[in-house]
């Protein structure tokens, strides 16, 4: 080549590249611009950065803090987009009624989850995930029914729920007065309520594969809740690039291996003499329905489905178990007074029952506040409209992620004489007596209202009387004392560790 004519090609190089690159530039602000148009109509909210939204202006470890300072700012129906999901948050119980009751199938549907699309081609969408249709509602409808067959607001239920709060209340005398961090035992005590349901059989406290197994579950809920959960969501191609949401995917692998472990070796003593358990109820219906190539009674879909029922039925009501003993260490007034009223309507000796929640409103009204301090799902999980819609005279297109932000009911400072303290007065009149205001709705509303609600409830009392009957919690001598205001977000609101005693009564 002529020397002298290199700067002539360098430039008409860089000429050329500089030209690419701005046509590639044009070309992806266009595609961002057409992106992130919105309807007219469109609810209000923040402007965000080109390609990413508004994801920079929420705290991950926090966002109910962060849609809060939204809701104030924009009102009770926010626009937002993280990436290029167009995203509205709904705000206050008026907001969540009309969207959630009054027009339940307009937002009955659920978006794509990046983070669970390698675990759905093994297990099925289950039904926590499933889209909104036929396959969702029949396996909804299913698991109600054999949910209430199996002992739902049934007395076995009880005897079941009393048995394990006697395994758990060992545990704690095991401790023997010494300080300990309570998670452990709750969490595998709530469990071994779902494995019997779902399995028919509990695990013991020692055993240390189950013990891996719950660790797994409850590092997933934060992990895929967290930061790294909404990062997949907002740009799902980071899920083939090395670094730490790999983590998710790990613990995946070994909470769906540990099930389909369980499952394997039910399936080897099937059919039974009777129906044992849902495993048992699914596999029938899976047998009466293998001609129909429409249905929803597939293997895979047992799978997803158990694994929903253990991740909605333990973590949750061992969180707010965990927020409970919280409240009654930081607050042992309250703590005596639920134990007087057990002591006076159930006794020293005689084991809690259900029918007793008429006759003890405090004790009711304590956990239900637990329930709306803890604020356990503040922002519930993601839906997705299902047709173009309004709420509150705003147009909402069909395909739009919708975040039902529980928070802003349960903190309501219109409804809520002390929204931001621990008062079980929320809950009773000027006579004592238990009230519900309606805005109470930890459990969501609607179509995708909770499925273990029922059980949950049972739980919550059961367990939470059993262990104030037996014992009183106080706080460590000489450790920091513990603070409510300090959480950690996942999928759940989870309490900061801390550690309590206990001491017979």
């Amino acid at each position: 080549m002529d020397l002298s004519a290199l700067p002539r090609f360098l430039f008409t190089v860089f000429d050329r590249f500089a030209v690419l690159a701005t046509f590639f530039m044009v070309f992806a602000l266009t595609l961002d611009f057409m992106k992130r148009r919105k309807c007219q109509n469109y609810p209000p909210g923040p402007r965000g950065w080109p390609f990413f939204g508004n994801v920079f202006q929420v705290d991950w470890n926090n966002p109910h803090l962060s849609f809060a300072k939204l809701w104030k700012q924009y009102g009770d129906v926010v626009g937002v987009q993280f990436g290029w999901t167009n995203t509205v948050i709904l705000n206050g119980y008026a907001t969540l009624k009309e969207a959630l009751v009054k027009k339940s199938e307009d937002f009955a549907d659920r978006p794509q989850f990046p983070v669970y699309e390698d675990i759905f081609k093994i297990t099925g969408e289950g039904i926590v995930f499933a889209r909104y249709g036929p396959w969702w509602k029949e396996q909804r409808r299913f698991s109600l029914s054999t949910l209430r067959n199996i002992g739902l607001g049934k007395r076995s239920l009880e005897t079941r729920i009393n048995a394990e709060a006697e395994f758990l209340n060992k545990e704690f005398e095991n401790a023997k007065g010494l300080p300990f961090d309570p998670h452990i035992s709750l969490n595998h005590a709530t469990s071994n309520i779902i494995c019997s349901i779902v399995f028919g059989e509990r695990f013991d406290y020692q055993d240390e594969k189950f013990h891996k197994f719950l660790h797994y579950v409850g590092e997933s809920f934060v992990l895929e809740g967290g930061f790294w959960g909404q990062v997949l969501t907002s740009f799902p191609f980071i899920r083939n690039f090395p670094g730490p949401h790999q983590k998710i995917f790990k613990n995946q692998q070994l909470i769906i291996q540990f099930i389909q472990n369980l499952i394997t070796k039910h399936e080897e003593i099937w059919p039974p003499d009777e129906t044992r358990d849902f495993v048992d109820a699914f596999l029938n219906e899976q047998e009466k329905m293998k001609h129909d190539p429409k249905t929803s009674f597939v293997k895979s879909n047992l799978l997803g489905t158990v694994v929903d029922l253990f991740a909605a039925g333990t973590e949750t009501t061992s969180t707010t178990l965990r927020w409970a003993l919280l409240f009654m260490v930081l607050h042992p007034d309250v703590q005596s007074k639920v134990q007087e009223e057990i002591d006076s309507v159930i006794g020293k000796d005689r084991k809690p029952a259900l029918e007793d929640r008429e006759e003890m409103p405090y004790t009711n009204a304590v956990i239900h506040e637990t329930q709306r301090a803890g604020n356990i799902v503040p922002i519930s999980l993601p839906h997705q409209t299902y047709r173009d819609t309004e709420v509150l005279g705003y147009t909402i297109p069909k395909g739009t992620t919708i975040i039902p932000n529980l928070s802003s009911s349960l903190f309501d400072e219109n409804v809520w004489s002390t929204p931001h303290q621990f008062n079980p007065g929320h809950f009773l009149n000027s006579e004592g007596r238990f009230v519900k205001p309606e805005s109470f709705i930890p459990f969501s509303a609607g179509h995708r209202v909770c499925l273990g609600e029922q059980l949950a409830k049972t739980e919550l009392f059961l367990f939470f009387t059993s262990m104030l009957q037996q014992f009183t919690f106080h706080l460590p001598e000489n450790e920091p004392r513990p603070s409510y205001t300090e959480s950690k977000f996942g999928i759940t609101l989870s309490p900061c560790a801390y550690r309590l005693c206990v001491k017979f009564r």
